[in-house]
């Protein structure tokens, strides 16, 4: 079966955010040389909706991980375990346009992968480094545009450079494509990262893990590593009007919301390869000053059992 045998239905049925399923299968259609590649060889995790259910433009959405025992045998899969529900879940890896264009037919909206690919000798390797900012509540996005940049100087400064792209929701994430090296070592250096951009304008950003700790400042979260996953570059988003999360130059990022790129819209080329820098390899001292950083979940649950038990004794 090819993605042109699929038979698609109810194209003209309200999907979400004033648009209808076939604005989406169009959408993923027309991006699908592009977007494939972003999500091969990477487990996926979708964000689907159900016809007929829900409050929202009569549907409700819900993630898919596992995917369905009525998934056809042209989609490819993978065995996860899963460490927090301890068991095996069997993802799909979306390798090619008929199971991208099956998915755009199961009414799959968002595309998520994690940050790591099986590499030519079938070891896992985690190819992005990524720091993921959002404005405070209340704030624009003129804010987040200001924080990236500090985090695009705090890669400069250490030799680094990355590709900055929408969220598709409030903020952008940066990628920095990496060479191989050992996920904790890219963990440490994506917190080394954040704590040298906030110090660039403490006034602007903050590392802070804990919500009112932060002040009103723009979060630097630089947590996501390994398993953690993104929302892919291409990838539609569950907000009005199904903004897409769209690459953008560095020099164009001032010039745009995430609102400008959605299933409508229409480009060439494709932005996310052509401005991303070839793989780097991460320098001693940032791995280093990372590794002397708390990893901030940690710090987290800590302070959450502190404040628990503090709540306790003043009972």
């Amino acid at each position: 079966m090819s993605s042109s045998e699929i038979k698609f239905s109810n194209l003209d049925q309200p999907l979400f955010g004033g648009m209808v399923k076939g604005d989406l299968v169009e959408y993923l259609d027309f991006v699908a040389d592009r977007f494939v590649p972003v999500l091969a060889g990477r487990p996926l995790s979708v964000w689907r909706i159900l016809s007929g259910k829900g409050s929202k433009d009569g549907q409700e959405p819900f993630m898919q991980k596992n995917v369905p025992k009525y998934t056809p045998s042209f989609v490819k899969t993978v065995e996860v375990w899963a460490e927090t529900s301890h068991r095996q879940i069997k993802y799909a890896l979306c390798d090619d346009k008929q199971t991208l264009m099956w998915f755009a037919n199961q009414r799959a909206v968002e595309y998520h992968v994690p940050l790591f690919v099986k590499d030519h000798s079938g070891d896992d390797h985690q190819t992005h480094m990524v720091l993921d900012i959002d404005p405070p509540e209340g704030a624009g996005f003129d804010v987040v545009v200001a924080a990236a940049f500090l985090i695009r100087e705090a890669l400069a400064q250490a030799g680094l450079e990355g590709a900055v792209k929408t969220s598709g929701a409030k903020g952008v994430h940066i990628f920095v494509p990496l060479e191989k090296h050992d996920p904790d070592d890219v963990a440490a250096a994506t917190r080394a990262v954040a704590a040298r951009a906030e110090k660039l304008d403490p006034s602007l950003a903050t590392t802070a893990y804990i919500r009112d700790e932060r002040q009103g400042k723009v979060f630097l979260d630089s947590t996501r590593a390994w398993g953690a996953t993104v929302v892919a570059a291409y990838s539609p988003r569950l907000r009005e009007g199904l903004p897409i999360s769209f690459p953008v130059p560095w020099d164009s990022l001032k010039d745009v919301v995430p609102a400008d790129f959605t299933v409508k819209s229409r480009f060439d080329g494709d932005p996310w390869t052509s401005l991303m820098p070839a793989p780097q390899r991460l320098p001693d001292d940032l791995v280093e000053q990372g590794h002397g950083i708390p990893v901030a979940r940690v710090v987290a649950m800590h302070e959450g059992k502190r404040r628990k038990a503090q709540r306790e004794r003043e009972k």
